[in-house]
């Protein structure tokens, strides 16, 4: 089973993007639009103290009147996150997401984050092992051993 290091030792671009809490919206999507991400940390003083999603803009942005050049990222953000650490395997990644409702799950180790495991991250080493383990299945099923 894949843990959340052996995934981070994949990627191929390890930045942790982040936005200060008293910034404006406006910066935020800027910052996810060119990264092609969908979420940053946030952070006052240096410390996490949250994250800000493109759901975060979606719903209580325009949908409230906001103008993402006027609201700051601390009136939008999620305070609340659910975090993981390196040793954390794929299957309890997924089951904190499908649980809490979340696509991404900032990783920490030692009270630093390390990393971001997003949902397409998950799925594709989930899916990955699971054509493995069939394809093993069926070469043992066949008498052709149990080579993957």
């Amino acid at each position: 089973m894949a843990t959340v290091k052996q995934l981070m030792s994949t990627k191929t671009d390890g930045t942790n993007y982040i936005i200060d809490c008293d910034e404006n919206v406006f910066k935020a999507l800027q910052i996810m639009a060119e990264a092609n991400i969908s979420a940053v940390m946030v952070t006052e003083n240096d410390k996490i103290v949250g994250i800000f999603t493109e759901r975060d803009y979606s719903r209580k942005c325009e949908l409230k009147g906001l103008s993402a050049k006027d609201a700051s990222v601390r009136d939008l953000m999620t305070e609340q996150m659910i975090t993981v650490t390196p040793e954390t395997s794929m299957d309890q990644c997924m089951g904190l997401m499908d649980q809490y409702h979340i696509r991404h799950l900032p990783v920490i180790e030692n009270e630093k984050m390390v990393g971001m495991v997003s949902m397409r991250d998950v799925v594709e080493i989930l899916i990955t092992e699971r054509e493995s383990t069939i394809k093993g299945l069926e070469n043992y099923i066949l008498g052709s051993g149990f080579a993957t």
